[in-house]
């Protein structure tokens, strides 16, 4: 049975799309708020999801942003927005889809079994564990569970300024190590080309940029790893790319190339080893 999740903060839509959808067979589940719909997404991963964009709590696309970190679930924007901008904006944050209001039942269906059948097989889970690191994926936070605690935030969930420990233990990953470390995650043991993280991360015309994926590799790997000469998890593979190695297939790489006797500073002016 396909599970859907609608978040609306409307009750009258919450009911009738509850009712109609568990008529033909959906198991459905509801949120009327965006941290609700994450926390609800993360505990019972959706199937498919239905998403207004006015919630009361965060805009529709922060969600869609949340989502996104972790899974390619489909999501089909149904919201009373209907100027191209919001649309282009929702699609452009990782929208399947875009339904305005008021809308057919049977448009909405037509679209709904089209999003099912593009939905990849594989997904990640929200959470995965490198030793003693949790990365939330939806949250964008790695905790670290050793001792004293530490935990490592993303700087676009309010983390620290400094990228060093700081009293209260936190430690900050930047937009850009987050974006990259996601898309390492999101292809466990797969080689990805320099070009292909470049072209992720970074966007087109960025392809002769090694350096800037040398230091942003560095950088998560002095955060994240237990010793960043010689990664565990985050895989030089020489002349050709980098790889995520999950932790039941890890195994200690030789020093990594990328860093031996070399140094780099990072655009905060922190002195790193590449």
């Amino acid at each position: 049975m396909t599970r859907v999740l609608v978040v609306d903060d409307e009750p009258q839509i919450l009911r009738a799309l509850r009712i109609n959808l568990r008529a033909r067979q959906y198991e459905v589940s509801i949120a009327a708020s965006g941290g609700q719909a994450l926390e609800e997404a993360a505990a019972h991963p959706p199937d498919l999801v239905i998403l207004d964009l006015g919630l009361p709590d965060m805009d529709g696309v922060d969600v869609i942003g949340g989502l996104r970190g972790w899974t390619a679930v489909p999501i089909i924007v149904l919201s009373g927005r209907a100027d191209s901008s919001d649309k282009v904006e929702a699609l452009d944050a990782g929208a399947d889809d875009y339904v305005t209001k008021p809308f057919g039942m049977d448009e909405l269906l037509a679209r709904m079994r089209a999003a099912v059948r593009r939905t990849p097989a594989a997904e990640l889970p929200p959470r995965l564990a490198l030793g003693d690191l949790t990365v939330d994926l939806t949250a964008k936070r790695v905790t670290r569970t050793g001792p004293g605690g530490t935990r490592v935030r993303s700087e676009e969930n309010g983390g620290v300024t400094d990228g060093e420990p700081q009293p209260d233990g936190d430690i900050r990953l930047t937009p850009t190590e987050w974006h990259l470390l996601e898309v390492l995650l999101r292809n466990p043991g797969k080689l990805l080309s320099h070009r292909q993280l470049l072209n992720e991360v970074w966007g087109p015309g960025y392809d002769n940029a090694g350096g800037n994926l040398r230091l942003y590799m560095a950088q998560l790997r002095r955060k994240l790893e237990p010793d960043p000469a010689r990664p565990r998890w985050l895989i030089t593979e020489p002349g050709m790319g980098y790889r995520y190695q999950p932790p039941d297939q890890a195994q200690e790489q030789a020093p990594d190339p990328d860093r031996a006797g070399r140094l780099a500073r990072d655009p905060d002016g922190s002195a790193l080893g590449k």
